[in-house]
This record gives C-alpha cells, sequence and structure tokens, in this order.
C-alpha cells in the first residue's frame, strides 16, 4: 500500500513539475525579454526606481488579500467535496479582501505624495502611479482568490494556463509601455500586468468554474477568519518586512554607494528571481498541500527526503551553470552596461541554494499553522538580513548586500534545522 502511495505522489510530483515547467521556462522568456528592453532602455538606475515600486506594490498586494492565500489553498483542498463549508470559506475571504481593499486604495489614493516621496528618494514626481495602483488593487485582491480557489482544488492545468497567458500578454503591454514611455512605462507596467492577469483569469474560469455563485454574503462566517488568522499573521508578517527590508537594503546603497549600484543588484535579485521560479512555484503547486495533508515525522522525513533526491541535484547543476556562464547571460539579458553584475554572483548563487533547501523544510511551518516558530524563524532571519546588509555594503560596497544574503540564509537554515530537528533527525516512532 506505501508504494502504491508513493508511487502516486511521485508521479504526481513529476506531472506538476512538467507542467510547472512549461510555466516558469515562460515566464523565464517573458523576464529575458522584458530585462532586455529595460537594459536598453531605462538602464541600471531606472531597474532600482523598478526594484523599489515592485517591492511596495507587493507589499500592497499583500495586504489587500490580507494573507489569505495559504489558507485557502489548505481549506479549498479540505472542502472541496463539502459545498457548504467551501462556500463559507469563500464567501468570507472574499468579502474580508472587498473591506481590506477598499481601506487599502482610499489610503493610496490620498497619501499618494507621501508615498512617493518614500519610494522614490530620488526619482521624479510619481504620485499619479500610486493613484492608479489605488484603482487596480481590486483587480488583483479578487485574482489572488481566484488562483488560490483553482490551486486548493488542485486545478493545475488551468493554473498554468493562466499563467503561461498571463506572462506573455504582461510581456507585450510592458514592452509597449518601455519601448514608448521608457522609465515611466517601465514602472507603470509594473502596474497594469495584474490587470491583464486578472482579466485572463476572468476568461478562462467565466463558463466551466462555479467561483461566483459560491460567494453568498449570509454565509459569512466569523469563526472562518479566525481559522485563517494564522495564515494571515504568518504571510502579513513577511509581506510587509520582506519589501521594506528589501527596499531599504537598495536605499541604503543608493545613498553610500550610487544609484547605479542599486541598479546591478536589482538585476542580480532579477536574475535570481527566475532561476528560482522552479522551485518556489513548486512550493506553492505541490509542497504547501502535500505538507497539509502529512500527519506524521515519519511522512514528512520521508517527503523531505524526495523532494531533495528530485530537486536539490538538478539545481545545484543549474547553479554551476548559471556561474560559469555569467558572462554571457548579462549580455543576452541585460546589456554591457551591467557588467558590474558578474561580480555579484558568487555569493547570491550559493545562498540561494541554501534558502531552497531550508525553505522546502519551512513550508512545514505554514502547513500546520506553526505560528510561532514561523514568526519567530522569519523576525531573525529579516534581521540578520538588514544587519548583515547595512555592515558588509559599509565594508565592501555591492558585493556585500550578496554576501549578506548567503549569510543571512546560511543562518536560517540553522534556525530551521533546529525546529525540526526532532522530526528530520530523531528517532521515530513505528
Amino acid at each position: 500500500m506505501k508504494k502504491i502511495k508513493d508511487y502516486i505522489n511521485n508521479n504526481l510530483l513529476i506531472k506538476i513539475a512538467s507542467l510547472n515547467s512549461v510555466s516558469v521556462m515562460t515566464r523565464i522568456v517573458a523576464g529575458f525579454v522584458t530585462s532586455k528592453f529595460i537594459a536598453l532602455y531605462i538602464g541600471p538606475s531606472g531597474l532600482a526606481f523598478v526594484g523599489n515600486l515592485r517591492d511596495f506594490f507587493s507589499t500592497l498586494q499583500s495586504f489587500s488579500n490580507l494573507g489569505f492565500y495559504n489558507g485557502v489553498v489548505k481549506y479549498v483542498a479540505e472542502f472541496k467535496k463539502d459545498t457548504l463549508k467551501l462556500s463559507q470559506t469563500l464567501s468570507t475571504v472574499s468579502y474580508c479582501v472587498l473591506a481590506s481593499t477598499i481601506v487599502l486604495s482610499i489610503f493610496c489614493f490620498f497619501g499618494a505624495d507621501m508615498i512617493n516621496r518614500f519610494v522614490f528618494i530620488e526619482g521624479d514626481n510619481y504620485a499619479y502611479l500610486i493613484r492608479i495602483i489605488s484603482a487596480v488593487l481590486p483587480f488583483y485582491a479578487i485574482n489572488s482568490v481566484i488562483l488560490a480557489f483553482l490551486n486548493g482544488l488542485s486545478n493545475f492545468r488551468r493554473l498554468v494556463a493562466i499563467q503561461i497567458l498571463g506572462h506573455i500578454f504582461g510581456t507585450l503591454l510592458t514592452i509597449f509601455l518601455i519601448y514608448n514611455h521608457h522609465i515611466q512605462g517601465a514602472l507603470l507596467a509594473v502596474v497594469l500586468s495584474e490587470v491583464v492577469l486578472f482579466f485572463i483569469t476572468l476568461a478562462s474560469i467565466s463558463k466551466s468554474v462555479a467561483f461566483f455563485s459560491l460567494i453568498k454574503f449570509r454565509l459569512f462566517d466569523i469563526n472562518k477568519v479566525k481559522k485563517l488568522g494564522s495564515f494571515s499573521m504568518m504571510s502579513l508578517f513577511t509581506a510587509l518586512t520582506a519589501p521594506l527590508v528589501m527596499l531599504s537594503i537598495r536605499n541604503h546603497i543608493i545613498d553610500t554607494q550610487a544609484l547605479v549600484d542599486a541598479g546591478y543588484w536589482e538585476a542580480m535579485n532579477r536574475l535570481s528571481r527566475y532561476y528560482l521560479m522552479f522551485v518556489t512555484s513548486l512550493l506553492t503547486l505541490y509542497v504547501l498541500p502535500r505538507f497539509s495533508e502529512i500527519q506524521t515525522s515519519k511522512e514528512f522525513r520521508h517527503e523531505i527526503l524526495g523532494l531533495f533526491k528530485t530537486i536539490l541535484p538538478v539545481f545545484a547543476l543549474l547553479l554551476i551553470a548559471i556561474y560559469f556562464l555569467r558572462h554571457i547571460i548579462i549580455e543576452v539579458v541585460f546589456s554591457k552596461e551591467f557588467a558590474p553584475v558578474e561580480g555579484l554572483f558568487f555569493w547570491q548563487l550559493i545562498g540561494d541554494f541554501i534558502k531552497v533547501v531550508s525553505v522546502i523544510i519551512a513550508t512545514q511551518l505554514l502547513a500546520k499553522r506553526m505560528i510561532w516558530h514561523y514568526l519567530i524563524t522569519e523576525a531573525l532571519s529579516f534581521a540578520t538580513l538588514y544587519v548583515a546588509s547595512i555592515y558588509l555594503i559599509d565594508r565592501y560596497g555591492v558585493i556585500g548586500a550578496t554576501m549578506a544574503h548567503f549569510v543571512n540564509y546560511l543562518v536560517y537554515m540553522v534556525l530551521i534545522l533546529v525546529v525540526f530537528r526532532n522530526s528530520l533527525f530523531g528517532k521515530l516512532k513505528e
């Protein structure tokens, strides 16, 4: 029986990984094309501003959906055969998200000038972009709930199709805006791409998925809010802290080094996001739902070993190839103007490998709602990243930011291994 279960799980992982690879490859190609246009039309300095806006927008997006995404995935997967409980969950989430989005949109619209001074410390007045964000936030929030719903139903084919179409049309929009409006077009594309994704999602579910028919105000359940609260606390903590720490580090580089150096660091982070997509997207599609089902330490250890055997060798070879091809990658993805980015690869790649090892294990914190373990490890991780970045940037320049990335995930991996020492290394009960 166990062999049959393992066979099914392994086949499911391979199937999802294959579908995921198609989506990731599309996103990588789209990212390469976008990055090339950014390199040619706005350069490293403009890329630094794009990074700041993306971090700020990312924080707003997470707060607009109240960090409910992982909770929706878990409870949709649990209640997908119980229409009443499923409807209660989706109704509760949808109305909470609606209220949150309205508050955030009002804040962005009337606080646009203040936000502009915080995000673009050396830039022009982009307050109009903040006001545009206030208008598009509802589109993102609704889209996020729908995608979490599809993820919980394990409707991977539809999810991948939506992602691929979103990458294609988002890239076309970005190219058009950058070509015609340069830096302002690149910034506008960060915002409007989410609207494009919403309409693609809406078109894909309009006739075949009964999402909106499940949303009923009378089924709003405050108890569901309490259950989702733990997921919200964990997600919102990371959603608020991570972008603000990255934005602060980028602004520190601008203040102490140069705006162009911040652009080089953003270019390295951009490349890192591309090759990490293979793993991070798999965490949401497969690992989180799978860990949510696991009930024993023996199953958890077995699943971790299976994931490491499947993912880590391939990922390690990918990172080695990227390191030796870094010169070509920079010229193909960006331009010769970004040549100094070569010096940032070594520490970034090592840090990313350690990150993958630790984050795979740490997904159990979300799956089992280990709230305080999650908050403490995340807080220590962000504190390590910020302090190490400030110290190492002042000492070594922009390369210090990637050295801090390595130090941070080394510390984080140790913390995660301590948390799960019994499950991973202790004696298992039969």
